[in-house]
């Protein structure tokens, strides 16, 4: 179901904006003509092969590459060595460490070296003939390892952030975040009910199904060309560039389509390497990522322990919120708890409230950005005390969570005032949808959660031509993930007044459109779509000032509508884009127009969903019947590419929630590194997930955009765990909620 399929209510006087086209890469991609990172052959091209720390954390005493030089068919071989030293700025030291370990290897599967060779099968046996010499160093693989005293520290520079005083001695806590408000002690004195849990969460990958894959082709004159999938490949330029110590005019790269990311491709992993193997090899190199390559050395999201803490009168005010959490962020700093910290508490009035979070270092791969990063793990705490307590003063979940909901005007617990917002809609929708009065059976339970993600505007880039048949290209440099060449192509021909079919959208390389910040943050069909729209906007005065020119009248006399050039008192015969631009040599020449832009005025999204499961109570085997999620969209330009966005973050929230976990042996060896055994959902693990589309217009963005591909994931960590609980009596408050955790649980309850 959606509010968005009646474009006459909901997106008055739109053609195009509000409607389902077919994708414009549609055809290629069911077809296999799309390309891919792995896909890309050049002449004489060699084949990589990464070779990684077999440890969770050592010190490299030495690196022996003389035979693996001299083997059949080796090119090049590279170690840390190869790479400049630390600039001194600490996102450079990271970087480049991460990259390819120099002293010490801090996590399994960490790079030690790389060999290029004629065959692959060449490179691996290569790699596997250098001769590494570690001193194994004790490892901390969770946050109660790392903080614990006495623990191994990781970096013996690192004092923590945040801390007033500033603490002295180095420790595993890279920083701390805090939000306070209120006074929290009354607030706890004031509720009729306090209700407070600790809870832990494992780290999770992304899923993606395309492993990493990256050729860079550098030539004698030190400039590499890199094509590789990724979600910037702006940002790949800049980053490879610093990890070379190059000008980031030296290297130039060309974006491949990408088989999913959900953040996780908004890192650097092979680039750098491939390039350097290439210069020193003198010809074209790919490097591409097996499966348990993704899963032992690319960016999971955090590992956590919370602690949360609720009180609420009666009447159902929260009178108080306490949140404490610990995220993992790997070997290197950067976990998402800021942006967790966030998003916590951010859907509710609040006086009284503290969270308090810390970044924590462990022997394990720095994580990376997963869909809405942080604010997923710290709902699943706030949503199911909340959950907890609405039913100790027998209140209804949603309208608990309705007496409570911020609106335009709140103050949200991280600073700023909410401009129009859609949260008590969302709650609406899901009180009022049927599956949310479903009678339930048996073993069966609900489970509601809500959730926020701030989404992100940052730096775009787009330029429109006009091309001399009429049509147009725009031309972006966002990687399309979720469908934006539609959303673009949708924008500019509501924008022109032309048949969508007449527009062709293009992904550009770094060198022919202007700086795009990553396809992430749910940032694309805002901010791109907005710099897409100024272009269009632009292209309109120059068709109105080249058909003007054809008048010979004043501009003000001239408008744009349904594609054509008219005078406003109609005392002209209307000129069609098609006419104007096969006549622009007379006029002035070719018409294009670029616009760039840092967007503002960024819309926050809310979700509320519901979440009927059934629970075998013999095996703990846990089954979701019906799934509803009510999301606000802004404006959905594309309806079906909104919902598929809404039914994706559902499904993988519900992946984290039952199943998904890193799980490392006592030597801090990852023992799932695959998807035989680390289990993302089936299509048979899902039931159809209902949609609700709500559009509460962002007034900052022309058509009304929010953002959509994260605040999706949010709430359903909290909704099934809701479910379960309810399902068996029991209140779970660790992920995942496998068979056995959750028979554990149902046993507990005898």
């Amino acid at each position: 179901m959606t509010i968005a399929d009646d474009p006459a209510t909901t997106s008055p006087g739109y053609k195009w904006v509000g409607t389902r086209p077919i994708r414009p890469d549609g055809f290629d991609k069911v077809t296999g003509r799309a390309k891919f990172g792995a896909d890309l052959y050049l002449p004489g091209m060699l084949h990589g092969h990464i070779l990684r720390s077999p440890h969770a954390h050592a010190k490299i005493v030495s690196i022996d590459t003389s035979e693996a030089e001299t083997m059949p068919g080796v090119k090049a071989v590279i170690t840390g060595a190869d790479f400049p030293e630390p600039s001194g700025k600490p996102v450079d030291i990271d970087m480049l460490n991460n990259a390819i370990a120099r002293d010490k290897v801090l996590y399994e599967g960490h790079v030690v070296a790389g060999v290029a060779a004629t065959t692959r099968e060449q490179a691996k046996a290569a790699a596997n003939a250098i001769l590494v010499t570690y001193e194994a160093l004790p490892h901390v693989l969770t946050v109660d390892e790392a903080m614990a005293e006495g623990a191994e520290i990781l970096h013996p520079g690192m004092i923590t952030k945040g801390m007033d005083p500033a603490p002295e001695a180095p420790s595993n806590v890279a920083s701390r975040v805090l939000f306070t408000g209120g006074d929290l002690d009354q607030g706890f004195a004031d509720a009729d009910v306090v209700i407070e849990r600790e809870f832990t969460t494992k780290p999770v990958h992304q899923g993606y199904i395309e492993p990493h894959a990256a050729v860079a082709d550098t030539t004698p004159a030190g400039k590499s060309t890199v094509w590789c999938s990724s979600q910037g490949h702006f940002a790949m330029r800049t980053f490879t560039a610093q990890v070379l110590g190059w000008d980031t005019s030296r290297v130039k790269v060309i974006p491949a389509e990408i088989g999913g990311g959900f953040g996780g491709k908004t890192v650097i992993y092979l680039e750098p390497l491939a390039v350097r193997l290439s210069q020193k090899a003198g010809r074209p190199v790919k490097l591409v990522m097996s499966r348990d390559e993704v899963f032992r050395a690319t960016g999971p999201a955090s590992g956590t322990r919370m602690r949360m803490k609720v009180g609420a009168t009666k009447d159902g005010k929260i009178t108080a919120a306490e949140l404490w959490q610990a995220f993992e962020a790997g070997a290197y700093a950067g976990s998402p708890v800021g942006a967790g910290a966030m998003c916590a508490l951010a859907p509710y009035e609040l006086t009284n409230f503290k969270i308090e979070g810390f970044d924590v270092v462990c022997n394990k791969p720095r994580v990376a950005s997963y869909r809405a990063p942080g604010a997923p793990i710290s709902a699943f705490a706030v949503e199911c005390v909340l959950d907890e307590a609405a039913k100790a003063i027998g209140m209804d979940p949603v309208d608990f969570r309705m007496a409570n909901a911020v609106e335009e005007g709140s103050q949200a617990t991280y600073g700023p005032k909410f401009p129009v917002i859609g949260f008590k809609e969302t709650l609406q929708a899901i009180k009022g949808h049927p599956n949310y009065q479903e009678p339930l059976g048996p073993n069966q339970g609900r489970g509601v959660a809500a959730g926020f993600w701030f989404n992100a505007g940052m730096n775009s880039s787009a330029t429109v031509h006009i091309n001399d048949d009429g049509t147009a290209t725009v031309v972006t440099g966002s990687p399309d993930i979720g469908g934006s060449r539609a959303s673009m192509a949708l924008m500019a021909a509501e924008e022109l007044g032309i048949d969508m079919a007449k527009i062709q959208p293009v992904v550009a390389d770094t060198e022919q459109v202007g700086f795009n910040d990553v396809t992430g943050g749910s940032r694309v069909t805002l901010a791109t779509g907005a710099a897409v729209v100024n272009a269009c906007r632009d292209v309109k005065d120059q068709l109105r000032a080249r058909a003007a020119k054809q008048w010979d009248v004043d501009v003000e006399l001239v408008e744009w509508v349904d594609g054509q050039a008219q005078m406003t008192d109609g005392s002209q015969p209307p000129i069609s884009l098609e006419a104007i631009a096969k006549g622009w040599g007379r006029t002035g020449g070719p018409i294009s127009a670029s616009s760039s832009l840092n967007m503002r005025g960024v819309g926050a999204a809310f979700s509320t969903q519901v979440c009927d499961v059934e629970v075998d109570p013999d095996t703990g085997v846990t089954r979701v019947l019906r799934y509803t999620t009510a999301q606000d969209a802004g404006r959905a330009i594309h309806p079906s590419y909104v919902e598929g966005q809404l039914q994706g973050g559902v499904a993988q929230g519900i992946g984290w929630a039952l199943n998904e976990e890193y799980i490392h042996n006592a030597d801090g060896v990852m023992e799932n590194d695959s998807f035989l055994d680390y289990r993302i959902p089936l299509a048979s693990d899902l039931p159809m997930i209902d949609t609700v589309v709500v559009e509460v217009p962002n007034p900052a963005h022309p058509y009304g955009v929010r953002g959509v591909g994260e605040v999706g994931i949010v709430p359903p960590l909290a909704a099934i765990a809701n479910a379960v609980s309810e399902a068996t009596g029991h209140r779970f408050a660790d992920l995942p909620l496998s068979p056995p955790r959750v028979l554990e649980g149902i046993l507990e309850e005898g």
